[in-house]
């Protein structure tokens, strides 16, 4: 299938390592001019360096996704330098799972409001992709936490918010053809992140994790990523306002 993403441009959040950068990663095979966000300056400059060598445009910066005023400076700069933007994808998190008032102002600032500062920086520019193509798209990223709990938590309100303002941003933009969703990833593992984390110093939990999924395994980031740009792509251009579940059917619920 032909996802009909060949010249267009990108803005990952997070984009340097796990789900971000598989999904970067995909959007430059697939021929997307990508740009890339994170905190750490030399992790970025490996990441841009990668991207390149798919023989697409690559850019990248430093950001504090919590600066709101930073990064919607960012994006706007950023989506300049590419001659336009397509798609948006908000992927960057906090991954603070407490329910202390560090863990819920980190998610908030981070996961929500890097989102929603993310959008209205893009939307200017997706607009206008969507007035000259007839599609432009934001995928946040999000979790299965969301409708999950066992107990009350920053990470898992504060991503069904995510979720909740997305579908609202869908419903306000589809007029314009500027698409919004979310991708809810189950768990995911990749070294160096968080179950990687947990098979290393909290076994039993990971093994409870592990006999949870009933396939058998963990989603690879580019599980994810397939999912993703898949979702953000012009051939799912009347797809929006969804909530698309990824997670090897880890969850229990029916999406209706």
């Amino acid at each position: 299938m032909d996802l009909g993403l060949k010249g267009k441009k990108a803005i990952v959040t997070g984009g340097t390592r796990g789900i971000g950068r598989a999904i970067a990663e995909t959007l430059a095979a697939e021929g997307c001019d990508v740009a890339i966000c994170a905190r750490n300056a030399d992790q970025v400059k490996e990441a841009v360096a990668a991207l390149s060598e798919s023989g697409v445009k690559a850019l990248g910066g430093t950001a504090d996704i919590a600066d709101g005023a930073a990064l919607k400076e960012w994006i706007a700069d950023t989506a300049k330098a590419l001659g336009g933007l397509d798609i948006l994808v908000a992927n960057a998190s906090a991954l603070q799972n407490g329910n202390d008032e560090k863990s819920w102002r980190a998610c908030f600032e981070i996961d929500v409001l890097g989102a929603v500062n993310a959008f209205e920086a893009a939307l200017p520019f997706l607009a206008e992709a969507a007035k000259k193509s007839g599609d432009a798209s934001a995928t946040f990223i999000s979790s299965i936490s969301a409708a999950e709990s066992d107990g009350a938590n920053s990470y898992g309100a504060l991503k069904a918010a995510q979720i909740h303002h997305a579908k609202g941003l869908a419903r306000q933009h589809a007029g314009a053809h500027v698409r919004v969703n979310t991708i809810s990833p189950g768990t995911v593992y990749f070294k160096g992140g968080v179950w990687d984390m947990i098979e290393q110093h909290m076994p039993d939990t990971f093994k409870q994790a592990m006999e949870r999924n009933p396939t058998g395994r963990m989603a690879t980031p580019q599980d994810i990523a397939n999912a993703t740009v898949f979702l953000a792509s012009p051939a799912s251009s009347f797809t929006t306002g969804t909530n698309l579940v990824v997670d090897g059917a880890i969850s229990r619920r029916v999406n209706f």
